[in-house]
């Protein structure tokens, strides 16, 4: 049965003084969709979503809801002028009674919904704007990084609420968990156009390598027949020039063809050295405690921090992972208790605020003001890891135009200063990076670089984040924060610490937890240990049969990959090529867990 629209843009385009940001672009929303709303940072998405939510004037086309539809926009900066208190913005509007919605989602997005307006953040301003629109339930809920500035607890509570709703919804969001379990279509803003697929974003990272491809083949053949008609041009033109005007008029109309081609946005060129060797030890922590007046942060917190460990750390906001992480690093102070950092520590460190950046600087100003990249008199060039770089040169590797480099930094985006603060961190050698929230506002791809840059890093990482998909990549420790003064360590990401937390407690994990090593494989995910420590029966058994399992799961995946090599097969088999990714996603997730149980029994029979 159709279903019926809720909104359509036809031939949108829009231009901002400079190249169009969208020529000619259509789309249709209708009943029941789920859409992830994706595409490179700077793209437009968020310009798009203020088109479709009616807030933002095309230069041309048509925006069409129709009668009796509402459609419904989470801001991302909301104006509150007027209204004394939080909860006062969001339930303005609503129908006589029904302001317990507001505070249903109140409750379960963390906010305080009496906070006074004039003290409130810029996250909880962002929530209270979240809170009202769930409240008001349209039938079309725009939604522009929901999930920045709420804590891995609220996120899965957003997660149910989305999961269990009848309302249509598109989603910009960097939280490929969160993507992955909500969305049944895909919209892909890509230079100007969009493309869909009915399919969740499980599947738009192989839609688009496609896409690529292809664009890839049909300019390497555009190329080719260039450079044949140009030789024909060169070598025979002169005996054939009447009969053969057309051909060339043809050469000419390939030639701009060929140049009217606009290029894929590249990716950002990350990049670190880690310097010298730290110590083996990072950094120690025995026994710490924390509190603010009558709430209490951390109590008698043991810690050791190896070289080369990425250790997460997780919690509701407000459980104190920033300050701990600023006790390990040493720019806060412990109540009680000791911290000893290790040797020869350089860190680089990212922090959530963006506080290192000043936004009345220009972007040029914030690389030469910094004292480690500055070049004595050589006022257009830094030094990136030891090399003299070129200003302009080095913020290209981060994607930015040469035009942005005298632009103040309040005007980038979210992405942007992301971006921004990466270009200055990286520049240095450092062999402890030190990561608070690095994942907001980053696209998809950038996201990827700086997973494989870690993931190739020879350094120490200590992270938080509320990225689950980036904890479960990144991390082989995670300190989770629980309250009322308790961290406990788990071994590996998110998906870990939740199998670990589902097992039931004892006296031994709660002592382990505690303990002072913090190593990703000091909690095996093996069967229980014999009484001598060594293997029991059916761990040696099971030690013996997993390299063939492992060799089964690798041959597996070899063939899927093989089969959607195909470049047919996502026109003509949707359903097959869905089935085989799917596949191919479970394939690899077998063998991650395979290869992990593996590593544990071999270093615990080698013990």
């Amino acid at each position: 049965m159709a279903r019926a629209p809720l909104l359509q843009l036809s031939n949108i385009s829009l231009t901002f003084g400079g190249d169009p940001v969208f020529s000619n672009l259509g789309l249709v929303i209708q009943q029941g969709d789920r859409v992830a709303l994706v595409g490179r940072n700077g793209s437009g998405k968020s310009t798009l979503m203020k088109v479709m939510a009616g807030l933002m004037e095309p230069d041309a086309g048509e925006r069409i809801v129709p009668p009796g539809q509402h459609v419904g926009y989470m801001e991302q900066d909301p104006t509150m002028d007027g209204f004394a208190t939080l909860g006062e913005f969001a339930t303005s509007g609503l129908p006589e009674g029904e302001g317990y919605r507001v505070d249903v989602a109140g409750e379960g997005l963390k906010l305080d919904l009496s906070r006074p307006v004039a003290t409130a953040s810029g996250g909880e301003r962002r929530r209270a704007a979240l809170a009202k629109l769930l409240a008001e339930a349209p039938e079309l809920m725009l939604l522009d990084e929901p999930t920045n500035h709420l804590d891995i607890q609220a996120i899965r509570w957003l997660e149910d609420q989305l999961a269990e709703t009848r309302t249509a919804f598109v989603l910009i969001s960097h939280d490929r968990a969160f993507l992955n379990r909500l969305t049944r279509a895909t919209l892909w803003l890509d230079r100007g156009a969009v493309r869909r697929q009915e399919h969740g974003f499980t599947s738009f990272e192989a839609w688009r390598d496609k896409i690529w491809a292809e664009e890839d083949d049909s300019r390497h053949k555009l190329d080719r027949k260039i450079k044949a008609e140009a030789k024909w041009a060169v070598e025979g033109i002169s005996a054939r020039r009447t009969r053969n005007q057309g051909r060339v008029r043809a050469l000419q109309a390939l030639r701009s063809d060929r140049a009217s081609q606009v290029r894929r946005q590249g990716t950002a060129d990350l990049g670190i050295d880690s310097g010298r060797a730290s110590g083996k030890i990072v950094v120690e922590a025995t026994d710490i405690s924390k509190g603010f007046g009558d709430t209490v942060i951390l109590k008698d917190f043991s810690l050791r921090i190896q070289r080369g460990e990425r250790v997460a750390f997780v919690g509701p906001n407000g459980a104190g992972k920033t300050t701990l992480l600023k006790m390990l690093i040493g720019q806060e102070e412990a109540d009680s208790g000791k911290i000893r950092q290790g040797t020869n520590l350089d860190l680089a460190v990212f922090d959530q605020a963006r506080a290192q950046l000043d936004p009345e600087a220009t972007l040029w100003e914030s690389l030469t003001g910094d004292k480690a990249m500055r070049i004595a008199g050589k006022g257009d060039q830094v030094m990136v890891r030891g090399v003299p770089r070129n200003v302009v040169g080095y913020l290209k590797d981060f994607l930015f135009t040469e035009a942005q480099a005298r632009a103040p930094v309040r005007s980038l985006s979210g992405g942007e200063k992301a971006r921004l603060l990466l270009a200055r961190i990286l520049a240095q050698p450092a062999n402890v990076l030190v990561l608070d929230e690095p994942t907001n506002d980053l696209d998809i791809e950038t996201l990827d670089l700086l997973q494989e840059l870690i993931s190739d890093y020879d350094g120490t990482v200590l992270l938080v984040s509320h990225d689950r998909d980036f904890l479960d990549r990144i991390a082989t420790t995670t300190i989770a924060m629980e309250g009322d003064g308790r961290a406990v360590i788990y071994a590996g990401g998110w998906s870990d610490y939740q199998a670990q937390r589902s097992e039931p407690s004892s006296p031994e994990r709660q002592a382990k937890s505690r303990s002072s090593g913090a190593k990703a494989k000091s909690e095996p995910k093996a069967a229980p240990a014999a009484a001598d420590g060594k293997l029991t029966f059916t761990e040696k058994h099971r030690l013996d049969a997993l390299p063939g399992e492992i060799e089964r799961l690798e041959a597996e995946i070899a063939k899927l990959e093989q089969f959607l090599a195909d470049p047919e097969l996502f026109s003509k088999f949707p359903a097959k090529f869905q089935k085989a990714t799917d596949a191919l996603v479970e394939r690899h997730q077998a063998l991650s867990r395979a290869e992990e149980e593996w590593m544990d029994l071999e270093e615990k029979s080698a013990g």
